[in-house]
C-alpha cells in the first residue's frame, strides 16, 4: 500500500525514476480497486453501457496522471524516454512491447533521468 500511496502523492511528477515495485504494486493496487468500484457501481446503480459506471469513471479520471506519470518514470529507469508509453496507441504488439519495457530490470547507477532509486 505504501508504493500506492508514494505514486499518488507524486501524481504529476513526470521526472525521475520508478522502481518495478513502484510500478507494479500501484498497477495491482489499482487492478484490485477498479474492481470492487464495479462491483459496487453494479449493484448500487446497475448494469450500465460499457461496462464502467460513475464511480468507477471518477476513480479512473483521477488516477490517470499517476498512472502516467508513473509509467514515464518506470520508463526511465529503463533508460527511455516516457514517450515510448505512445507505443501502446498501436494495437496488442504495442501493450505487449510496454509490458516488457516496465518488467525490464531498471539500469544499475545514475542515467539520463536520475540517479538509481535502489541506492536511494
Amino acid at each position: 500500500m505504501n508504493w500506492y500511496i508514494t505514486v499518488l502523492q507524486k501524481y504529476a511528477v513526470f521526472e525521475g525514476r520508478a522502481r518495478r515495485a513502484e510500478f507494479w504494486y500501484f498497477a495491482l493496487i489499482n487492478f484490485i480497486v477498479s474492481l470492487v468500484l464495479s462491483v459496487i457501481d453494479s449493484a448500487v446503480i446497475g448494469p450500465v453501457a460499457g461496462g464502467l459506471g460513475i464511480i468507477g469513471l471518477i476513480y479512473s479520471l483521477a488516477v490517470l496522471l499517476p498512472g502516467i506519470g508513473v509509467g514515464i518514470r518506470r520508463l526511465h529507469d529503463t533508460g527511455r524516454s516516457g514517450w515510448w508509453l505512445l507505443i501502446a496507441l498501436i494495437p496488442l504488439v504495442g501493450t505487449i512491447i510496454l509490458i516488457v519495457f516496465f518488467a525490464t530490470a531498471g539500469q544499475r547507477g545514475p542515467n539520463n533521468y536520475g540517479n538509481d532509486p535502489l541506492e536511494a
